[in-house]
């Protein structure tokens, strides 16, 4: 059996291990990488973070159209299956992929395809389909393996009608109704998509309320514009079986209610891919949600091996994961890494409207007894908004009270993810240079979404004087 030897190994290609490896490569240790599937770029690229915001974009386009006056009073009407409208992203991942693929091979980084596992705590074993066992010995080794969707083992996911987060984006068919169970980020992006497409949609929230990690006046907007759209929202339920059939879906639940519906779309929480990579028999141990417990400096218990990513949990998102990998990576070369992920990590939800916050929301500020006031701007009152049409939403600004701090910024809207890094801009400067007066103060392009910070800026002055 081969055995190559390297600086550094990073198992898994997606944000985490690409940042990994492209920041140990730079620092010049001799770098590979194990990539369990045929193409560069993770779940992220695949099956995620990429296929699903392209789906969203289409589905958008084609409703544009469809209300555009323009085109109706031509009598011209958009209708695309779902099958159309997903290979509207396969040009965007084959993109995506040329283009990581691109960067491996730039920076003499071989990629290794196959499944990784410790032989000991230096060395890997990587097996691929149809190709002898490769052994890989390193000094270091990176984890970013990822996650997949939780699948409780008493739901048939072989069903044809039954989905998870990652299957969804092979369905081949229209389906004219859907029950999604979970309603988190990803359950509540698939409602609005789905909704949008003209399908049926019951959304059912095992939780009391949409997104509690939000401030509650963004959680309720949410709550009002996926009713209004038409979907049927569930709350407080838990499911107690699922009955699959030829004709349906139906989910019993211990409430005594039933929910029948074409597909179901299982969207209930995720586990890190920490299993059969031989962990445990290095003092590795994962935790019940299969993800690996890291320092300050994304080490494990075993100090030359890190994990960046979903496997190790919060925040589980593309870009904190990219960061994470360039920030063990430098731990591993330099011996010390002075950089940390922000405070305050962006959110960005792609239902339709946006969401996208950073910062504290006015609970927190409350239980925290600090006086703040706040600050508004409606979309609808903005000149871009009624050139695009895309009048619903709002920008909310959170500031101290006395000294006029940024405590928070929450944008509910067409383009909130773009919209929200202004403020966090601002937001993440020290002393008095983090204040509202920057807004009141600057002058922003006109027409533009950007306008609504000093809109709401003088808002929140306002009312504080």
């Amino acid at each position: 059996m081969s055995e190559q030897k390297y600086d550094v190994i990073v198992i898994g290609t997606g944000p985490g291990g690409e940042g990994a490896a492209m920041k140990s490569a730079k620092g010049g240790k001799l770098v590979a990488v194990v990539e369990k599937y045929g193409r560069v770029g993770g779940g992220c690229t695949h099956w995620g973070t990429i296929p699903s915001k392209a789906l969203r974009h289409a589905i958008n386009r084609m409703m544009e159209f469809n209300r555009n006056p323009a085109f109706r009073s031509l009598g011209r009407v958009a209708r695309f299956s779902y099958p159309d409208l997903l290979r509207t992203a396969e040009s965007v991942i084959a993109q995506q992929t040329a283009m990581r693929r691109d960067f491996y091979d730039r920076n003499g980084i071989p990629v290794y395809r196959g499944t990784a596992a410790f032989i000991d705590a230096h060395t890997l074993e990587v097996r691929g389909t149809g190709q002898d066992p490769v052994r890989l010995r390193a000094d270091h080794f990176v984890l970013a393996t990822g996650s997949r969707p939780y699948r409780p083992a008493d739901v048939d996911f072989n069903h044809p009608r039954v989905f998870d987060s990652d299957t969804i984006l092979s369905m081949a068919y229209t389906p004219e109704s859907i029950t999604i169970y979970g309603a988190g980020v990803i359950g509540c992006e698939y409602a609005s998509m789905f909704r949008n497409m003209g399908c049926k949609v019951n959304l059912v929230n095992t939780r009391d309320q949409l997104l509690s990690f939000l401030d509650d006046e963004i959680t309720h907007a949410l709550n009002y514009h996926l009713r209004d759209q038409g979907v049927v929202i569930r709350h407080n339920e838990t499911y107690e079986r699922v009955e699959s059939a030829s004709d349906g879906v139906v989910v019993h639940f211990k409430s005594g209610k039933r929910i029948k519906s074409d597909i179901l779309l299982w969207a209930n929480g995720r586990t890190g891919n920490a299993q059969g990579i031989g962990l445990e028999d290095l003092g590795i141990r994962p935790n019940g949600r299969g993800q690996i417990d890291v320092n300050a400096n994304y080490q494990t218990a075993l100090p030359h091996i890190y994990a960046v990513g979903d496997v190790i949990g919060y925040p589980s998102l593309a870009s904190a994961s990219y960061d994470q990998g360039r920030f063990a990576a430098t731990h591993l070369v330099e011996g010390r890494c002075e950089s940390r992920l922000v405070e305050y990590v962006p959110t960005g939800i792609y239902t339709s409207p946006e969401i996208s916050s950073v910062g504290r929301t006015e609970r927190e500020l409350t239980d925290a007894c600090v006086p703040y006031e706040v600050g508004y701007s409606w979309f609808k009152n903005l000149a871009r908004a009624q050139i695009t049409g895309k009048t619903v939403g709002m920008l909310k600004l959170l500031f101290h009270r006395d000294t006029l701090e940024l405590l928070g910024i929450h944008c509910f809207g067409d383009q909130a993810a773009e919209i929200v890094h202004i403020g966090q801009a601002i937001m993440s400067q020290q002393g008095e240079a983090n204040s509202l007066l920057y807004f009141v103060n600057t002058t922003f392009n006109y027409p533009t979404m950007a306008e609504a910070y000093r809109v709401a800026a003088l808002n929140g002055l306002n009312r504080a004087r």
